[in-house]
């Protein structure tokens, strides 16, 4: 297996792959990894930590081709490798691609990974070990520049080969999707649907889906888009502004992070749009939709305008579509129609999902 993964400057790729590879090697699978910055770095050590992409074009050119050389004559000797690397930059020299499209050819990978993270910790990983200056607007056009490029290099190589989005997350639950992703290609894929926004500051409804994202994580390889959720930040950056705040702070990774409301503010139709765009995409890299309606404290149920769409477009993408409905209220029937089955509880839906998947 050979995996090319992609992902924007300030997506930390390396720590999160050697995780997925620490995994591989605890379940019996040698896996190679990769890091095509580092192996620049090792073959010109003149250049100063942090200014590879500062030397002129041609030597980066020529670096960079030497490096993927030595990673194709290792990739005929190791039975897993996965090639940290990016498909685009943007730097001081504008934007420009960071790989080569006879070289990938010759690799002949199995699949290409576009890692994803989320604005603000964009921003904070950015801000504190890159001193390159950008927006937030800046940030989301880099992430679609990278998730573009990589598809234009899938389709350029080998279309027959599958591209997938992952969000890299926080903790190991994103780096055990990935590790069943490379090494686990029997194990089914499942998107994860869920009302979000709709149930802000609702914590016990909060808490019921959380559990439930962690059940249908033990089952399948998840694309889970509260991984990568950025919907709240308009709202909070309109909060703020009512009260006369020119900034938000807020914790992401682990760090504090202040965002300016007004910058927020700018971006939200971008955020939205790409929310759009990415949800559909994760459910056509899916083999199924496993969707949750909890009730809500009334009793009704929290059912999104959004996760009614989720549920139309897998079932036009000839997905299976299975719904858990929490409330005593029926189903509409255009959850009923779209839905290869509904539950009533998320035990009755998690037995029969594990026996499906021993299946």
């Amino acid at each position: 297996m050979i995996a090319v993964v992609t992902g924007m400057v300030g997506v930390d790729k390396k720590s999160y792959l050697k995780e997925v590879c620490s995994i591989a090697e605890s379940r019996g699978r040698e896996a190679v990894l990769c890091n095509v910055g580092d192996m620049m770095y090792e073959e010109a050590p003149d250049i100063a930590p942090g200014r590879i992409l500062d030397i002129p074009m041609k030597r980066l050119s020529g670096l960079r081709r030497s490096v993927f050389k030595d990673i194709i004559a290792r990739s005929q000797t190791c039975e897993n490798l996965i090639v940290n690397t990016h498909a685009t930059f943007r730097w001081r020299h504008g934007l420009f691609p960071a790989i080569d499209f006879d070289q990938i050819r010759e690799l002949a990978p199995d699949a290409y990974i576009c890692m994803l993270e989320s604005a603000e910790i964009l921003h904070w990983r950015l801000t504190s070990e890159h001193p390159i200056g950008h927006t937030l607007k800046d940030l989301l056009v880099w992430r679609e520049e990278e998730i573009l490029g990589t598809e234009m290099l899938r389709r350029g190589v080998d279309d027959s080969k599958p591209l997938y989005l992952m969000a890299r997350g926080a903790g190991q639950t994103t780096a055990k999707a990935l590790y069943g992703l490379l090494f686990e290609t029997s194990s089914k894929k499942a998107y994860l649907s869920f009302p979000m926004t709709f149930i802000v500051g609702m914590p016990e409804v909060q808490s019921q889906i959380d559990k439930w994202r962690g059940a249908m994580k033990e089952l399948f390889v998840c694309f889970d888009p509260g991984d990568l959720e950025e919907a709240y930040l308009p709202i909070r950056a309109k909060e703020a502004a009512g009260k006369g705040q020119k900034s938000i702070s807020m914790e992401a990774g682990g760090h504090k992070v202040r965002l300016d409301v007004g910058e927020v503010m700018e971006v939200e139709k971008d955020i939205h749009s790409q929310i759009y765009t990415r949800d559909f995409m994760l459910i056509d890299q899916a083999d199924m939709i496993v969707s949750f309606i909890p009730a809500l404290p009334d009793g009704k149920p929290a059912i999104s305008s959004g996760v009614e769409r989720e549920l139309q477009h897998a079932h036009e993408a000839a997905k299976e579509v299975f719904v858990i409905w929490c409330s005593k209220k029926a189903p509409s029937v255009f959850v009923t129609q779209t839905a290869t089955r509904v539950f009533h509880s998320v035990t009755e839906a998690t037995e029969f999902l594990t026996k499906r998947r021993a299946e």
